[in-house]
């Protein structure tokens, strides 16, 4: 950070206030400016007056308190990031301002001087990458090409504006299709050696080749293949850009059959045809000249060779000039024995326009020969490729951010598992002799919420996916480790699965949900069978298909689904959780954290005793 930092600090408590200003001393490694608010009015008087790059918050004010603090002060400036400040009885709502957009949370007495630099830094950064994200979605939206992501085995997942106009799709028509959708008959074999050459590492550029429009037209196209890569370097889907491309191939194969000078290209295909008599040192226009380059035709009508060179960018002109006439004219002097006549070239380089302003040229020809002798004549067509090339660089910055994203996720549950074991521990404090067993089965706690969690990140990874899972499969894999982990296999408890296959959660939801299957679960496995007893421990994951669930289905202005009601219901037919027992106000750990966890998701947590123990949570997702 080089210019200096503007910091808005909520505080009324004078000590807290000064504390933070010594931490910012002690470890601040960048220039900074402090103001400091008492009031929740006050703050927000100096935002009206002042530009700040970060806001840090106490929630509890004079004139405000909570959660409402951090929502009046995120809903009047959006744009600055925001940490709050929380006590640990009141971790809940730290987490729950960050779902509401709040960029990171500190607890108080858990904050030393490098964490709050670390926070103040990342978050600044963070928001600046989500802007950029923002930024860059909004340009592949709008781009007139078509930009689509593929999985490896075939399903198309991602689909913009432009490829809705080419292929005639909507996104929701086509997302989570096979893209065979779009391959007519005969080139399925094509298609699987394209992919398999980008598994291989290669890059297709302007590949041509014919597609299939919804309306059953065929279409020709030109596209280019990239590989979307894991952090780790491993294939995990294809991006394909492509262009429409029908105009302009019948505009060829009028120009094969013809020795006119190819006027015949209109203005709208967005082309340009040239002919270039290196004998006379001439080159004649036609097409989209004004279009594309900014000069008249009058202007550029017979323009010679070195007037033409001068404008293509200083480090494209060698690559320009030796591929276009050195290397065409020395091979077809080299072939003509061989009775070979002409030879094609493939250019990309970058173009200064009349304004000054360079733009992506895609440029491809023949360079002729006639008889003995050369005709000193290239013809070739030339189109503005600027925005496919904007849209394969935000494809690059996608992908990193989608990187930090990923970092990202991973901290926080890494900071979830601190605080999990922070509430262990407070389990202990002040004894001065401790049970061994109890001790030794607190960890065992602990490293089975952490197994719950790391289960999550493998499962996303296996899928290939960075922000949903198949929690079908995380269940199977989740349950299968905690029976073995209590030794259950030698006694009679049994487990039974009721889950609704393909239910896919994002990470939000995956890792709370998955974190109170696994306290129930290991709940019923330590209690609900003392001495060896049988029975059966089940979990059943289903969707509310008649939305009974108050807070079910949300419908957008057209009437369709925006979310989906699910029930989650885990129960033994064991001795019964003790009546003693309050979930709404537990002394085990256990318990409280499923109800934390269930509030996180705004869902609702039921109890029932009649037979054995059920838990019932019912969320919308």
């Amino acid at each position: 950070m080089e210019e200096k930092v503007k910091i808005l600090l909520f505080e009324d408590n004078p000590g807290d206030a000064g504390l933070i200003e010594e931490m910012l001393e002690e470890s601040a490694d960048f220039r900074y400016e402090l103001k400091n608010a008492e009031t929740l009015k006050e703050g927000l008087s100096f935002l009206k007056e002042n530009l700040f790059d970060i806001i840090l918050s106490d929630l509890g004010l004079p004139d405000s308190d909570g959660i409402d603090t951090f929502l009046e002060i995120h809903a009047r400036n959006s744009r600055i990031p925001i940490v709050i400040f929380t006590g640990i009885s009141d971790e809940k709502i730290g987490i729950d301002a960050v779902k509401k957009g709040a960029q990171d949370y500190l607890v108080k007495g858990q904050v030393d001087s490098r964490l709050l630099k670390r926070s103040i830094q990342y978050s600044i950064e963070r928001k600046k990458a989500e802007e950029r994200v923002q930024n860059l979605a909004n340009i592949v939206e709008s781009s007139n090409d078509a930009i689509i992501t593929r999985s490896l085995d075939g399903f198309i997942t991602s689909w913009n504006q432009g490829a809705e106009q080419i292929y005639g799709y909507s996104a929701e028509e086509i997302l989570g299709k096979p893209a065979t959708l779009l391959i007519p008959c005969g080139l399925e074999n094509e298609t699987l050696k394209l992919t398999e050459m980008v598994r291989q590492g290669e890059k297709i550029h302007q590949y041509e080749t014919s597609r299939l429009r919804k309306d059953g037209k065929i279409i020709d196209i030109s596209m280019t293949l990239s590989p979307v890569l894991e952090i780790s370097g491993e294939l995990i889907a294809i991006s394909v850009i492509v262009r429409d491309i029908t105009e302009s191939k019948k505009a060829e194969e009028k120009l094969q059959k013809s020795e006119e000078r190819y006027r015949i290209i209109t203005e709208q295909t967005g082309q340009l045809v040239y002919e270039y008599d290196i004998e006379e040192d001439k080159i004649y226009w036609a097409g989209a000249i004004e279009k594309v380059t900014g000069y008249t035709q009058e202007e550029l009508l017979s323009t010679g060779v070195k007037l033409w060179i001068n404008n293509v960018h200083p480090d494209d002109q060698k690559n320009v000039w030796n591929q276009k006439i050195i290397d065409c004219g020395k091979s077809i002097k080299k072939t003509e024995n061989k009775r070979k006549n002409k030879r094609n070239f493939h250019l990309e380089y970058r173009l200064r326009r009349k304004d000054g302003s360079y733009i992506h040229i895609e440029d491809h020809g023949v360079y002729l020969q006639k008889g003995n002798y050369l005709t000193n004549k290239v013809l070739g067509i030339m189109k503005d490729i600027t925005e496919r090339k904007k849209a394969e660089n935000t494809l690059k910055k996608i992908e990193e951010a989608r990187k930090k994203e990923i970092h990202h996720r991973i901290k926080n549950n890494l900071q979830v598992i601190s605080s999990l074991l922070d509430l262990q521990a407070e389990k202990f404090a002040g004894n001065d002799v401790y049970d061994t067993s109890k001790v030794l089965s607190a960890f065992r706690d602990s490293q089975n919420r952490v197994i719950s969690m790391a289960l999550i990140h493998e499962e996303l990874y296996g899928s290939r996916e960075v922000s949903t899972l198949n929690f079908a499969t995380y269940l199977q894999k989740l349950t299968e480790d905690l029976f073995k982990c209590y030794n259950i296999g030698a006694s009679g408890a049994q487990k039974v699965l009721e889950i609704e296959e393909n239910t896919f959660f994002d990470m939000d939801t995956a890792v709370p949900l998955g974190m109170i299957v696994n306290e129930l679960v290991s709940n019923s496995l330590k209690h609900a069978f003392p001495g060896g007893r049988t029975g059966e421990i089940q979990i059943k994951l289903s969707r509310n298909e008649n939305g009974n669930f108050e807070n079910g289905a949300i419908e957008d202005s057209n009437g369709k689904s925006k979310t989906t009601g699910y029930t989650l219901t885990v129960s033994d037919n064991g001795v019964g959780i003790p009546k003693s027992i309050n979930i709404e106000d537990s002394d085990t750990l256990g318990i409280q954290l499923v109800t934390i966890l269930v509030d996180q998701l705004d869902g609702e947590l039921e109890l029932n005793r009649d037979s054995g123990t059920e838990f019932v949570i019912k969320l919308t997702v």
